[in-house]
């Protein structure tokens, strides 16, 4: 279950949207909620904030035994290290690192007639960025953050994963977020649809990131 993106700048036939009839925040969420509680009373399990899975699913299973992943098309129960992202602006990961197909139509089309590869561009990971991969991806997962296990798993003090420390604080303030020390990070029951934004306290990326986002929540 996936929020609408509104990016009018980026998709120009969303410019023909009205605005103001869109949902805000507030309601946003709350047919969210509303939505998850249907499918939670018809027996499904809340995957994470916007999957859902019968009990005997494989997704399920995976959950209750710790080994969710999460990767472009969402929450997972594949260990494969490489994503081949097919068609036109289709982005790909392989354990290098990121590729990204030629985003036009036509040009792609072209690219394959001509037996051609359609890769535009690509981004290749450093050690900060599996780090952070590796740290985001859990707490996507399990809601929960043991910084001290994926440090020490790269090498790494635990005390650097956390980029924007004031965005954090916040949220702990808030009461969404608890943390035991520097060591261990909750999300609170009930604030896992804001999950998105305590990653983004450990994405330094995003920090530096002049784009245009859709809403996290």
């Amino acid at each position: 279950m996936f929020g609408y993106a509104h990016m009018p700048s980026f998709k120009k036939h969303q410019r023909k949207i009205d605005e103001h009839a869109l949902p805000q925040t507030v309601e946003r969420h709350l047919q969210s909620e509303l939505i998850a509680e249907a499918l939670v009373d018809a027996g499904y399990v809340r995957i994470g904030f916007d999957h859902f899975a019968l009990p005997r699913d494989n997704l399920a299973a995976a959950k209750r035994e710790g080994r969710l992943r999460r990767n472009f098309q969402g929450y997972t129960d594949d260990t494969a290290e490489t994503l081949i992202g097919l068609g036109a602006s289709a982005i790909g990961r392989m354990p290098q690192g990121f590729a990204q197909n030629v985003v036009v139509t036509r040009d792609y089309l072209a690219r394959i007639a001509e037996d051609r590869p359609a890769t535009l561009k690509g981004y290749g990971f450093t050690g900060d960025d599996r780090f952070r991969a590796d740290l985001i991806e859990r707490l996507m997962c399990d809601m929960a953050l043991d910084l001290s296990k994926i440090a020490l798993s790269h090498g790494r003090d635990p005390k650097s994963a956390i980029v924007d420390r004031s965005r954090l604080d916040s949220l702990i303030a808030d009461g969404a977020v608890t943390m035991d020390g520097d060591e261990r990070l909750f999300v609170s029951k009930g604030a896992e649809f804001l999950v998105r934004t305590v990653a983004s306290a450990f994405d330094a990326h995003l920090a530096r990131s002049v784009a245009t986002h859709s809403r996290t929540v």
